[in-house]
């Protein structure tokens, strides 16, 4: 299995990686994918000590704030060269991954909330690019609109409508997206599969994998 080309994704860490010791093979993935949500309104010596701990299982990190964490948690990425937010990365030849951090609007005020608009702009300002990957992973804190992946318990949809209207458009193979708690979910939006896997410490958790010239994803649980 040493030559399989793969990735793990997770989010919604929220200061727990107890279960990353947990993930079969993590030391092996090409590469560790955060979708969001790494600290508890945590300052950037916290991300620090953080991600240092989750270097000791696989040191090749793509991190993106999500609404829980602070300005100082993304400039600790930036510094450390990490953050994918509003960023298209190549993790493999012919294999690509968007980021897109922040959230939508919540009714709790968390530190990093932007309105649809600016999720829109960014996203809009990504799509020539994103139409023109072979194969793309599109990492989204916040899940796209009326999907199985963005209900809370109540069953209301709280995605973003932008996030959805870029899936629509672009169908990248896998889409990987978290903090709903409670949505742990599949989903799909034409081709594009949706994987909201929960919270790291209710031990789910996303293994992408390229085989035979396409990237396919499983929902898995430790």
């Amino acid at each position: 299995m040493s030559s399989e080309i793969f990735w793990i994704a997770f989010g919604d860490v929220h200061e727990d990686i107890g279960n990353l010791n947990r993930i079969p093979h993590i030391e092996k993935a090409r590469g560790v994918l955060i979708s969001g949500d790494l600290t508890n309104v945590g300052t950037k010596a916290r991300a620090e000590h953080l991600i240092e701990q989750i270097k000791a299982y696989n040191s090749n990190i793509y991190a993106q704030i999500g609404n829980m964490d602070t300005k100082g948690v993304e400039e600790y990425y930036e510094q450390i060269n990490v953050n994918v937010h509003n960023e298209l990365v190549a993790l493999a030849p012919e294999v690509f991954l968007l980021g897109l951090g922040y959230s939508i609007p919540t009714p709790f005020a968390t530190p990093s909330e932007v309105e649809e608009k600016q999720v829109d702009l960014w996203l809009k300002g990504k799509i020539e690019q994103a139409l023109k990957c072979s194969h793309l992973i599109f990492m989204t804190h916040t899940p796209p609109y009326q999907t199985k992946t963005d209900k809370v318990a109540s069953g209301v949809s709280v995605g973003s409508q932008a996030v959805r209207k870029f899936i629509e458009q672009v169908q990248p193979e896998v889409c990987i997206t978290g903090h709903i708690h409670e949505a742990r979910a599949v989903d799909y939006i034409g081709k594009t599969k949706i994987i909201n896997p929960g919270p790291l410490s209710s031990g789910g958790y996303v293994k992408i994998v390229f085989e035979n010239n396409r990237l396919e994803a499983e929902l898995l649980q430790v």
